[in-house]
């Protein structure tokens, strides 16, 4: 059974003790990650979106307040990790939703030059760092798929997003994955299989991602018929 080789795996010191889950929005990498905490036990780290007072003025007017958006999503992120960092939150097992330099990648989509030579400024001079995880999983889905999935979990500030920024954010998701050599690297569509409530998808990946120590990987089963 899955659970008895998860529990061989940590009794010989073997399962990964960081893993981090990334993708575009709507993709479902957060109902992911709180899943992997849950199988393996781990503790869990996310991204705290809702806390940013500029996000829906972002959706609203996005050349008005990215700049504002973004600033604030990266002062948010270094105080996570200088809070970790204090509490040495690090040295346990952990799930996160995020990499650290999702925050780049996504000034880099909705800032314009000016903007992001000062953002870039900014994020270098603060220097964040982070450890690397042992394992990144990378959830991948067609521009129509994540609109229809965030125009389903309903909220409310999310639904001015369209399809053509979900495209711009899925090239850069993309274009960062493809020479993205800085941990354990698991690809995965998820544009027809089910990681959240479809207990034979999430199996197949858990039993794919036990055994993955470096590389990179792709998980592309055929869609179960249900």
């Amino acid at each position: 059974m899955l659970s008895e080789r998860i529990n061989r795996l940590r009794d010989a010191g073997q399962l990964p003790r960081f893993i981090a889950v990334e993708g575009p929005i709507g993709v479902g990498k957060t109902t992911l990650a709180r899943r992997l905490a849950d199988t393996f036990g781990f503790d869990t780290l996310f991204e705290q979106a809702e806390d940013n007072p500029f996000l829906t003025r972002f959706y609203q007017d996005p050349a008005r307040f990215a700049l504002q958006t973004e600033l604030f999503f990266l002062f948010q992120r270094a105080e996570q990790l200088r809070q970790l960092r204090q509490q040495d939150l690090f040295s346990g097992p952990r799930v996160t939703d995020f990499l650290v330099e999702k925050n780049r990648l996504f000034a880099e989509v909705n800032l314009d030059d000016d903007e992001f030579e000062l953002y870039d400024n900014v994020y270098q001079h603060m220097l964040i760092d982070a450890p690397s995880p042992d394992l990144v999983i990378y959830l991948q889905a067609p521009s129509t798929v994540l609109r229809q999935r965030v125009q389903r979990r309903g909220h409310g500030f999310e639904q001015r997003i369209d399809t053509g920024y979900l495209e711009r954010l899925n090239d850069a998701y993309t274009r960062f994955f493809h020479y993205y050599d800085g941990a354990p690297l698991l690809i995965v569509n998820a544009a027809e299989i089910d990681l959240v409530s479809g207990d034979a998808d999430y199996q197949h990946l858990v039993s794919e991602l036990l055994d993955i120590r470096t590389g990179r990987h792709y998980f592309n089963p055929r869609p179960l018929v249900r």
